[in-house]
């Protein structure tokens, strides 16, 4: 084991690594953070002047109170909240298939409403409020949904190369910071199924404001830098940490010295981690449970992991065994619920396949090299146990077998 004086020479350098460390988690941090990303877009400057008159009935013909907001790509959005009544008309470009636009509680696609309007083959104009229960198409259910619409018919309507989708809802409390999601699909809806998206955004709309803060871009940039920091801290930089210690021991002090920095280096990144996802959640109100939940338990255990590197009594004081248990069970707590907790930030992101096989690569390169380590250190183990009784033992090599993190 390391002695106080080996500790005290290479304090300095690990307490500026950690520092400098710090600095880049949290400049990546703030990279993700859309605050001061420059001015709200508003409407009077870059809205297209778009005669409704001609083409949509009423009352969407008089616009001239509405608040227009590019939204996406060349999407906008005109709207008008008028007591309890909150008028809304959707401009998209359009060529063939469906343009849709969706109210969500936490950003999240499933337990979304959508209203979702096309032109079909024949030219009829078709306007349906759809509950999207689940990602599955049949879970895309057709005349249901938590919009209130009032008696006001909806309408959709295209004009040149765009299309027109506009609606009334009945609002007890008028929208303020509201989640919205935007897509379109490129075939017709079958019997009123829709296909799968071709692409889709993410937004928080400030109706009392009209701008887009932040806007889709931000928001995506943000919780990309999440999961990144995720998988590195949590999957990648943590894990290694723990195999040094578990399996290094004999290279003493040297072991100690990686993993005390290696752990402190991946508690960093996990602490970003946490950072970006409490900025989500402020900025999109992001309403995932089980996943903040389970981030926040990991954070607290890892809190602990390094309180205990400051609190780590002698070798041979009588609570170091209690020490030893408590340190190594709580890592691997905290291992077992970041790993559970980044396929879970995967789901509820609706992350792609290369997210999920970036990640499953990095785990199992981790899981294949814990499995060969722990195979070498038993079979040393039990060839050592084979060995005459009389045989002299090298006590260093004695330090090989694996015992607690």
């Amino acid at each position: 084991m390391a002695n106080s004086r080996s500790w005290t020479q290479i304090w300095p350098c690990f307490v500026k690594l950690c520092v400098l460390n710090f600095v880049l988690v949290f400049k990546i941090t703030a990279l993700g953070d859309g605050s001061g990303s420059g001015p709200t877009v508003t409407a009077e400057n870059t809205c297209k002047n778009t005669n409704y008159q001609s083409f949509l009935p009423p009352p969407y013909q008089n616009i001239s109170q509405m608040i227009c907001t590019p939204v996406w790509h060349t999407y906008e959005l005109r709207y008008f909240q008028n007591g309890d009544t909150t008028t809304i008309i959707l401009s998209a470009p359009y060529t063939i298939g469906w343009v849709g636009i969706g109210f969500s509680r936490d950003g999240m696609m499933v337990g979304s409403s959508a209203m979702v309007g096309w032109i079909s083959k024949h030219g009829h104009a078709k306007i349906k409020q759809f509950y999207l229960r689940g990602r599955k198409q049949s879970e895309v259910i057709i005349d249901k949904g938590e919009l209130l619409l009032n008696n006001i018919p909806a309408a959709v309507a295209t004009n040149g190369a765009e299309i027109h989708i506009a609606f009334q809802l009945q609002m007890t409390t008028p929208f303020q910071k509201q989640p919205i999601l935007l897509a379109f699909g490129s075939k017709y809806p079958q019997n009123h199924h829709l296909s799968k998206h071709e692409d889709k955004t993410a937004i928080v709309f400030d109706f009392s404001a009209g701008s887009t803060g932040p806007v889709s871009s931000e928001l995506i940039q943000m919780r990309t830098n999440h999961g990144i920091l995720a998988i590195i801290g949590w999957g990648l930089i943590l894990p290694v940490g723990a195999i040094i210690a578990r399996y290094f021991r004999h290279k003493d002090p040297l072991w100690f010295y990686l993993h005390a920095i290696i752990q402190f280096v991946g508690f960093t990144f996990g602490l970003g981690t946490v950072v970006l996802g409490l900025q989500l959640y402020s900025k999109m109100h992001v309403h995932i449970p089980a996943h903040r939940g389970i981030g926040i338990f990991a954070l607290v255990l890892s809190i602990l992991q390094v309180l205990a590197l400051f609190l780590r009594p002698n070798k041979d004081s009588k609570i170091r065994k209690i020490w030893n248990w408590y340190h190594s069970w709580f890592g691997r707590m905290a291992l077992i619920f970041a790993a559970i907790n980044i396929v879970l930030g995967m789901q509820a992101a609706g992350a792609g396949s290369d997210w999920k096989i970036g990640y499953g690569f990095v785990f199992g390169i981790m899981v294949v090299v814990a499995i060969v380590l722990e195979v070498l250190a038993y079979l040393k183990k039990s060839e050592m146990r084979s060995l005459p009784p009389n045989f002299q033992l090298d006590p260093v090599g004695g330090a090989t077998f694996p015992r607690g993190m």
